[in-house]
Order: structure tokens, then sequence, then C-alpha cells
């Protein structure tokens, strides 16, 4: 592999390292910011109410970094688990894009849980939504005509940056209780 194409491949992971906010461990105010990020999903599209009230449980990723270069591209951002309503624990997702892409983004995405045998899957831990599942963008009335695919149901919301890709990947997550 010539050096070039080595640094091509290296720019994405230096640049989410760049990027990525450093924690140095729990921060009380980031479940706060998963409570704001429920209610600006409910403020751009009130008729994700119904998934709310009727989901199992549901995971909120306040902040989903992404970038890609060339051929090569990632997602890394972490959240928090809800069952029934009630905070049960922290998520980390991943994810790995292979495909024509370049720039960076972050969004906000939430994961609804049909019913307590789905959650479940995904308390498991190693939980992955495949390539052909892709998170509807929010915006006012889109969850009127969406439904459940597999017992989950993914939203996201764009807050920043450009990207353009025709990409394949799929996203990975992490489960831990409190």
């Amino acid at each position: 592999m010539t050096r070039r194409w080595k640094a091509a491949l290296l720019l994405p992971v230096l640049w989410c390292m760049v990027a990525l906010p450093v924690m140095a461990g729990w921060n009380p105010h980031e479940e706060d910011r998963a409570g704001q990020t429920v209610e600006r999903f409910r403020k751009t599209d009130p008729t994700l109410g119904r998934f709310f009230d009727q989901a199992y449980g549901y995971a909120v990723f306040p902040d989903i970094y992404k970038g890609g270069i060339l051929l090569l591209g990632g997602a890394r951002g972490k959240g928090y688990v809800y069952e029934q309503g009630r905070l049960v624990g922290r998520s980390s997702v991943t994810q790995v894009n292979v495909g024509p892409q370049l720039g960076g983004q972050s969004f906000a995405e939430i994961i609804f849980f049909r019913s307590k045998a789905d959650l479940d899957k995904f308390k498991n831990g190693n939980y992955e939504l495949s390539a052909q599942l892709s998170a509807i963008a929010v915006t006012a009335g889109m969850a009127t005509n969406t439904d459940y695919s597999d017992g989950v149901a993914v939203f996201a919301m764009p807050k920043s940056g450009l990207m353009a890709e025709a990409s394949v990947g799929g996203q990975k997550f992490s489960f831990e209780p409190y």
C-alpha cells in the first residue's frame, strides 16, 4: 500500500480524534442533553409523540459525529437508553462506511423499540442495524407515514456539517446498564 493511500485511510480516524469531545468520566449534564434532544425531535415533528407513547423503550444519541474521505468513513456517538420512560443505561454507536464520500457532519438519532424483546436484543450488547435499515430524517409530519421495521424505528436529525456520500455501512451499538 502506498504512503498516499495510508494517509488517506488514516485521515478519517484523525478527524474523529480531533472532532469528538473528550470525556473524563460521567457527566450529569449529558443526560440533560438527551432530554433536550427528545424535546427537539418532538417540536420538529409532533407526530413522533405516538412512538414515545407506544414504544417499550428508546435510545437517544444527542450527538453522532460522522466523517469520510475517498472510500472510507465512520461515525461515533454516545447516548442514553430508556425503558418505559425510565433511564436504564448508556450506549455508544460506531459506524464504518465504505464507498465514495467526502466531508463531515453531526446529527442526533433516536431508535424506538416496539416491544420488550426488541429492547432486550439491544441491551444484550453488540447490537447492529444493517445498512438496509436507514434512518428517517425528521421533518414535520414525517412520522405519520412511518412504522417499525424488525421491531425498531430510527429517526435522525442533522445538526451541522456537510457530507456527500454514496456509501454502504451499518451501525453497531454497545450497552452499559446503570
